[in-house]
């Protein structure tokens, strides 16, 4: 079974720092997080990266900066844990992946490779640095992938009834939330607690404050520093409990409190707009060059395949340079024509590839299992998928539903069972947990 969410993977910020740098030596440690440790030039590159972030995001609607720091920490506390817990399952990132993910970055930005690495650099990052932070990135996509596909099943009985119970059209929602968590088998205490703070943060956006800033200073979902964005959505994937309060609100509106399984939430509409006919299907026409890995090396085929890109860059003709150079025989003699097809259908390398393309652009070269692929995306449209498409669609979106409340169970199991001691100043207030 394929996993129920796509791996897209997106460019880290390239944020000029918007804190001072501090005189604090720069291997000394932040946190000790079980057997492992966050250093403090981790923290404060961070800090620079995610409040440049925030500036952009917030309009000039600032959250405090010990907010910041509070979450900038707990996000790299949680990557440690999720690294961790990846390694421990036997999942393994390889130089090769990595490179595949820096040309996915690039490609989304517009940039070659070598494009990608001086913008970095420019912004007075490290290359090394920005490796490892794609690294531990790619490490926490595969972990929760592994989840989905362990943890998270769909009946035939699920499908039948998110058929039965969904529109056949309908609008599409963006929405952001802000969570106020309550643990496992919370107490009385517990989830007072967390009702008190809920209300404070509904407190201060009824006061007019700004809905990010208030998300990064109260939420503890794991979107709290994108100001608690949850991006677009179809009514059929929201949770049921959900959809009554989000019909009553208008863009820009947002609802009091709600007490939920996972704690107190607070759910903005941020706008609407129209949605596809169900049963939709997006497919692609593209053509391919097929650079497979001989035996001089992954290095020389992948230089043999930007070679290719800048020549065609440059205006060589595509088809011929599949006929002259492609190593995919099912294709080459037809230029490279894989024709129409859908997403997946050749992998999510090639499926993120064509979905930041534009229609006539050309892909630097892209890493897969076959070798390097030079992909041109040449038209796109929108099919009825028939029901076996239908069910397929069905199949994903209660999957996405169950795994983003397995997965946040499974996250607060973790960080709840965690060793984590905080050794900067303005953290003595966080004891050790647990």
């Amino acid at each position: 079974m394929k996993p129920f969410f796509t791996i897209s993977l997106t460019a880290l910020l390239l944020a000029v720092p918007a804190f001072a740098q501090t005189t604090t030596p720069l291997n000394s440690i932040a946190a000790t997080v079980d057997e492992d440790v966050i250093l403090r030039s981790e923290f404060d590159r961070a800090m620079r990266t995610y409040s440049a972030q925030l500036a952009q995001q917030s309009n000039g609607a600032k959250p405090s900066e010990a907010a910041v720091r509070k979450q900038v920490m707990e996000r790299l506390v949680m990557t440690k844990l999720q690294v961790a817990r990846a390694q421990g399952s036997g999942v393994n990132v390889t130089d090769e992946d990595i490179t595949a993910a820096l040309n996915a970055v690039a490609q989304q930005n517009g940039w070659t490779p070598d494009q990608l690495r001086a913008n970095v650099e420019r912004q007075g990052l490290n290359f090394a640095d920005y490796r490892a932070a794609l690294r531990d990135e790619i490490y926490t996509q595969r972990l929760q992938q592994a989840f989905a596909q362990q943890r998270v099943n769909v009946s035939e009985a699920e499908v039948d009834n998110y058929l039965k119970n969904s529109p056949a059209a309908g609008p599409q929602l963006h929405l952001a939330n802000i969570l106020v968590a309550t643990p496992e088998g919370a107490t009385a205490a517990q989830i007072a607690d967390a009702e008190k703070r809920a209300n404070a943060a509904a407190a201060k956006l009824n006061a007019g404050a700004d809905f990010g800033a208030v998300a990064t200073e109260y939420s503890n979902a794991s979107n709290a520093l994108q100001g608690g964005d949850l991006g677009w959505r179809s009514v059929a994937d929201i949770p049921a409990a959900l959809v009554d309060t989000i019909r009553g609100l208008q863009p820009g509106q947002f609802s009091a409190p709600l007490r939920g399984p996972n704690g107190f939430q607070i759910i903005k509409l941020v706008d609407v707009r129209e949605g596809a006919a169900a049963g939709n299907i997006t497919q692609y026409k593209a053509r391919h060059i097929l650079v497979k890995v001989g035996a001089d090396g992954d290095e020389a085929a992948q230089k043999r395949a930007q070679d290719l890109y800048e020549r065609l860059s440059k205006g060589a003709d595509f088809a011929k340079a599949a006929r002259d150079y492609s190593q995919d025989v099912e294709t080459k003699a037809n230029g490279g024509d894989l024709g129409w097809f859908e997403p997946d259908r050749h992998g999510p390398e090639l499926a993120t590839a064509l979905q930041n393309l534009a229609n006539g652009a050309i892909s630097t070269p892209v890493r897969t299992a076959a070798g390097y692929h030079i992909i041109q995306r040449q038209d796109l449209r929108s099919v009825p998928g028939g029901d076996q498409a239908l069910r397929e669609q069905a199949r994903e979106a209660v999957g996405r539903r169950k795994l983003e409340e397995e997965w946040g169970r499974f996250l607060r199991s973790m960080r709840n069972e965690a060793f984590v001691q905080y050794m900067l100043p303005g953290f003595e207030d966080e004891a050790a947990t647990p």
